[in-house]
């Protein structure tokens, strides 16, 4: 076998190959940092990142024309499409959040949140942006737990 390490072999990212980036305040409210962020080369289209989120800190509204998955892996965090409950996430939950819908996610209040973002880019693009989750969005909402 070859050891070359052309575009149609595997490859492998080591752990420490990733620097840590602080997430944009376009994008979050509070401390969010980026730990890994991975986009596959053409013709794939998706991506993943590991996003550490502290107390309190979410992200602002948005959405994902070809939706996304989210595997919370540490902590304890909320997340809510827009004109739904607020709802609590825990380490192995997985959420589906659908094509186009408007949602949010993040920490607690309280406690730190950690999770595993995966999506597909639709011409490139994988996520639109929008205005930040309000302090009292953020700790009014119902809160479903299960």
């Amino acid at each position: 076998m070859s050891s070359d390490t052309e575009a149609n072999n595997m490859q492998v990212l080591r752990a420490d190959s990733f620097k840590p980036i602080e997430g944009p305040k376009d994008w979050f409210t509070g401390k969010v940092i980026i730990s890994k962020l991975f986009n596959a080369p053409a013709p794939a289209r998706v991506g993943m990142a590991v996003v550490n989120f502290d107390a309190g800190a979410r992200t602002h509204w948005h959405s994902h024309p070809l939706g996304q998955i989210l595997l919370v892996t540490e902590g304890v965090g909320w997340t809510q499409c827009e004109g739904g409950d607020k709802t609590e996430i825990r380490p192995g939950d997985i959420i589906w959040c659908n094509c186009g819908k408007r949602h949010w996610h993040g920490a607690t209040d309280s406690q730190s949140m950690q999770h595993v973002a995966i999506q597909e880019a639709l011409d490139g693009k994988p996520v639109d942006w929008f205005e930040a989750v309000s302090d009292e969005q953020y700790l009014s909402a119902t809160l479903i737990k299960d």
